[in-house]
């Protein structure tokens, strides 16, 4: 089992789900990794989006003996679902939580605040300095974007544009959608859309989690991987 974290967090979001799994279990290969840009990995050399991170994660991949059960947390399942599409040889199975595969119903795709847009035109004609454009993204880019610099906020708005619909519809392992019900940032309406669109998929949508299903729920993401591994045995 590989897991793959999401956005400004770091490997040890799945430490309790691990303690769950290898207690259930009597042997499992399971790993976490800090992907790069976060925690112990340095920063890609160049922005990409979740095709590219998934390119920099096969390597890993290749060293497995046998397929691996990809487990993604929010960015951490784009990259998963790049990586079952891509190098399908490699992966037997997915289990996906709070990740943004489709646009939410309620907040179609909106373009930036005019005054943000006019300031990027002048930016690029060298009529707003540096410092000033950086006031402007200060101002109207989300918490996370205001935390990033350099090519990990370039990164950032490369995969913040991404949805996965062909993706969606060209994978066929099995997929483990676990959601929380109080997911605020991908609510589950998103989860059941994408359900629809996979081959072989099922939802559970865990009570009293949010967002961050593997440190607020790690009994229920453990249990959705035990399942899948229990499968492959």
């Amino acid at each position: 089992m590989l897991a793959l974290h999401g956005w400004g967090r770091s490997h040890s979001d799945f430490d309790k789900v691990l303690t769950e799994l290898v207690g259930s279990r009597e042997t499992t290969g399971a790993i976490a990794l800090d992907l790069p840009g976060f925690g112990a990995s340095p920063a890609p050399g160049e922005p990409c989006g979740a095709a590219g991170y998934a390119e920099k994660i096969v390597p890993v991949l290749d060293e497995c003996r046998a397929q691996v059960v990809l487990v993604g947390h929010s960015f951490g399942g784009r990259v998963a679902i790049e990586l079952a599409a891509r190098f399908p040889d490699h992966v037997a199975a997915l289990v996906l939580c709070g990740v943004p595969l489709l646009r939410r119903a309620d907040r179609p795709a909106a373009r930036p605040a005019m005054r943000y847009r006019l300031a990027r035109q002048l930016h690029r004609r060298g009529l707003l300095g540096d410092d000033a454009m950086e006031g402007i993204r200060q101002r109207f880019g989300s918490s996370d974007y205001r935390s990033t610099t350099g090519v990990m906020r370039d990164v950032l708005v490369t995969v913040v544009n991404e949805t996965y619909e062909a993706q969606l519809g060209e994978i066929s392992q099995p997929v483990e959608l676990v959601w929380g019900r109080h997911d605020d940032e991908v609510p589950v309406e998103v989860a059941e859309r994408a359900a629809r669109m996979l081959a072989v998929a099922r939802l559970t949508v865990l009570d009293g989690a949010g967002h961050f299903v593997p440190t607020e729920a790690p009994e229920g993401m453990s249990a959705a991987i035990g399942r899948r591994l229990e499968s492959l045995a």
